[in-house]
């Protein structure tokens, strides 16, 4: 009987044994991470500001763990000067994909005076061409020039929400981006609060900023519950690296991820701590795959 015991107690422990005799543990699946490439722009530039060889670079961020890529380099039709396909290509090549992009073209003097945007829109569908040939799921407006008025802001809004129906047309999305300048008021109104209920939600959706939101004196949580379903994408940002300062909570953030609507999460740097951007990048990603709070995908 002992012996019989002792046989079937060998055999557990050899299932639960790893060659070299570690134990077995499941292994965590790995969390799908963005990364908005703006984060590395003295190593590879942006908005048209290129370095001739982006590719050691994305090898990198994928080897840290980075699982897609926001792009900040559209121009004539190319991102980070190559074609859209070669772009694809090459971030593929490093094991990522190409998530979004931040790209923009603001209204003139002329449009927003006149409501006629019908200009600017041949340039978007240039730019939504070349982002459907690079792969990217969603197209995302950085910011937008500085306004004065609720006319100017209502006109930005049906520019908005006609860019929104044109990437829908095109099977992307189309989303706005904010800094803490949103979370002021015009004419007695939260100007993000008013983009938010005067876009159309099946056309434009809301990339939220938790850094610049928690800059501008507003809760990223209480957005989420105000307004659920309109935060597809999150930018998550601390002041430096990410959990570095202690003023935003991620945890909270994270939490109520369900109810904004977070479809994915895009690592942003606002600034580094260290002469150097590689480690700051890391430590970010090392931050979010060992946070027990953070899902291993947002993905529906």
């Amino acid at each position: 009987m002992k012996k019989h015991l002792f046989t079937a107690v060998c055999a557990l422990l050899a299932l639960t044994m790893l060659p070299g005799g570690a134990s077995a543990k499941a292994k965590a699946p790995k969390k799908e991470v963005g990364i908005q490439l703006y984060s590395v722009r003295s190593l590879i530039g942006a908005f048209g500001n290129n370095s001739q060889d982006y590719k050691p670079v994305l090898k990198q961020l994928a080897d840290m763990g980075y699982t897609s890529v926001e792009a900040a380099s559209y121009a004539d039709g190319k991102l980070y000067g190559q074609s859209p396909e070669q772009f694809r290509k090459d971030v593929e090549a490093a094991g990522m994909k190409v998530l979004s992009t931040h790209c923009t073209l603001n209204l003139s003097d002329e449009e927003l005076a006149s409501g006629d945007f019908s200009k600017a829109l041949k340039w978007w569908d240039q730019c939504i061409a070349a982002h459907k040939a690079a792969g990217a799921e969603y197209i995302v407006v950085p910011s937008m020039r500085k306004i004065t008025t609720l006319g100017e802001l209502a006109t930005y809004c049906r520019y908005f929400n006609e860019v929104g129906a044109r990437c829908k047309a095109a099977g992307m999305k189309f989303g706005y981006h904010n800094h803490s300048r949103e979370f002021e008021k015009i004419e007695d109104r939260v100007m993000l609060d008013y983009m938010i209920e005067n876009t159309d939600p099946d056309k434009v959706l809301f990339e939220m900023d938790v850094y610049w939101a928690v800059m501008g004196k507003a809760s990223p949580v209480d957005y989420f519950k105000k307004y659920p379903g309109r935060f597809k994408l999150l930018h998550i940002k601390d002041r430096r690296e990410i959990g570095q300062s202690g003023m935003v909570g991620f945890d909270a953030i994270f939490a109520n991820a369900g109810t904004a609507g977070v479809e994915n999460i895009i690592v942003e740097i606002e600034g580094s701590s260290y002469n150097d951007i590689v480690r700051s990048v890391r430590e970010c990603i090392e931050y979010l795959q060992k946070a027990p709070f953070v899902k291993a995908s947002y993905q529906k």
